[in-house]
């Protein structure tokens, strides 16, 4: 996505702007803004030049009224999030009531709910299931692409006495759960735990979470002065 920023920087109309903060990394936009991409939340003010789609994906109806205001639109979705979207757009025209496993208010999720449609369904875990209103529906699921694997199949055995029909497709990006399970690993095997990242990144904070359970001195930073040295003393 930051490569994709930098060439738009190059070679797009300006100004150039991003559509949210590009990544959920406060000091890499920060940076950006010094540069003079800044964030915006909504392309409605603007006259002319470049939105990039951050990484987390837009409302598709975002998109196209960028277009439609002459704005030049360069798309650093993230792959995996793309097909999250496609996945729910098709289980909405084939008929099913489409629930996503992930965090409400997040942007990613607020994209793949504009795609599944006004029926669609955002829960943050099974317990949040009306259950009476999936019952004997045709349910299809779709999954924020940072959330684990065992929300995903808590979800499906959720589902199973419930639904006439449950197809689920597993969106969640692999590289996220690599990530999450080399990080339990460390954890289990020192006994300190720094996690770099932004507060706002979905990715961050679960893998903060996930090493907090194992390793309960574990640390979210963003930047590398919020280090306490007592966190250091003798470990």
């Amino acid at each position: 996505a930051l490569q994709i920023t930098e060439e738009a920087m190059q070679k797009s109309p300006t100004p150039i702007v991003t559509l949210g903060p590009i990544i959920h990394n406060p000091a890499v936009v920060d940076q950006l803004a010094r540069r003079g991409v800044r964030a915006v939340e909504d392309p409605a003010a603007l006259e002319g030049g470049t939105v990039v789609v951050r990484t987390h994906g837009v409302p598709p109806a975002v998109i196209e009224d960028a277009r439609e205001r002459g704005l030049t639109v360069v798309d650093a979705t993230c792959p995996f999030v793309t097909i999250a979207q496609r996945k729910a757009a098709s289980l909405r025209e084939a008929g099913y009531v489409v629930v996503i496993l992930g965090e409400r208010h997040h942007p990613e999720v607020a994209g793949l709910a504009a795609c599944a449609g006004p029926e669609s369904v955002v829960i943050e875990d099974p317990e949040q299931l009306d259950r009476a209103a999936l019952r004997g529906r045709r349910v299809g699921v779709v999954v924020q692409t940072t959330q684990s694997y065992a929300s995903l199949a808590r979800l499906a055995r959720a589902l199973a006495p419930l639904a006439r029909e449950t197809l689920v497709y597993n969106t969640i990006c692999e590289a996220t759960e690599q990530r999450q399970e080399a990080a339990c690993e460390v954890a289990a095997e020192v006994d300190v735990v720094v996690v770099v990242g932004g507060r706002n990144s979905a990715n961050t904070r679960r893998l903060a979470a996930l090493c907090a359970e194992i390793q309960p001195r574990t640390y979210h930073v963003e930047r590398a002065g919020e280090i306490r040295p007592a966190w250091l003393s003798g470990v």
